[in-house]
């Protein structure tokens, strides 16, 4: 990503780099990130087309509850800090998503406009923003790098979800383990790749909440 490139250029240069790669054939995009180009390419892989309609599928009802009972602990773990990071947030029109390990959504914080249809599309407990089900996005991304990411509109995979600019950060569990992770989204709004760090931030927050539940004697802080 060019720093230095404004709003306008930002996005023809996502429109050249899906060019290079969805069109052309290219392996990667000096306009990307290569983590981007290759979700693409595993789309494409997958036989997946950007002009697809994305359905944003909820799970059964019964998995639902299932889901809300078996990640409590999570939710629990996560409800301050996503109260407080939604706080900070508050006026940028973006909204908190939590997710299980396998991207489907177990919490929302923000107070997301429901009355916006792209909106309540991904804002429901339940909704599954796997890469397999959605494509290329920040869930997607956080869960399969293990790293923290910003995603900006049209470097989603899909057309549909190119109205989309998120930032992500995977949660681990106090052994290491993928529990999910924590994500901002907006709805065509102003570009903020500072959430990527404030994302990151929060979810080592949650996973510290985590370890401090666990049976111990004596906690130790490093700074």
């Amino acid at each position: 990503m060019n720093p230095l490139a404004t709003p306008s250029q930002r996005l023809q240069l996502i429109d050249q780099a899906r060019h290079q790669v969805m069109l052309e054939g290219a392996q990667r995009s000096a306009d990307v990130a290569e983590w981007v180009t290759r979700s693409w390419q595993r789309c494409l892989q997958r036989g997946r087309r950007p002009d697809e309609r994305v359905e944003f599928d909820l799970i059964e009802t019964q998995r639902q509850n299932a889901l809300k009972e078996q990640h409590q602990a999570l939710r629990s773990a996560a409800q301050a800090e996503i109260q407080r990071l939604c706080r900070a947030i508050s006026g940028t029109h973006y909204f908190a998503l939590l997710t299980d390990a396998s991207g489907v959504v177990v919490d929302v914080g923000g107070n997301p406009n429901h009355r916006d249809r792209r909106v309540h599309a991904i804002a429901r407990i339940g909704v599954d923003l796997s890469e397999l089900s959605v494509g290329t996005s920040a869930i997607g991304a956080a869960l399969g790098e293990q790293r923290s990411v910003w995603l900006h509109r049209g470097e989603h995979f899909f057309n549909d979800t190119s109205v989309y600019s998120c930032a992500g950060a995977p949660i681990a569990s106090p052994d290491g383990r993928s529990l999910g992770m924590l994500d901002l989204t907006g709805v065509m709004t102003v570009e903020r790749p500072e959430l990527q760090h404030l994302v990151s931030l929060s979810a080592r927050s949650i996973e510290e909440t985590l370890l401090g539940l666990q049976p111990h004697r004596l906690a130790l802080r490093l700074n």
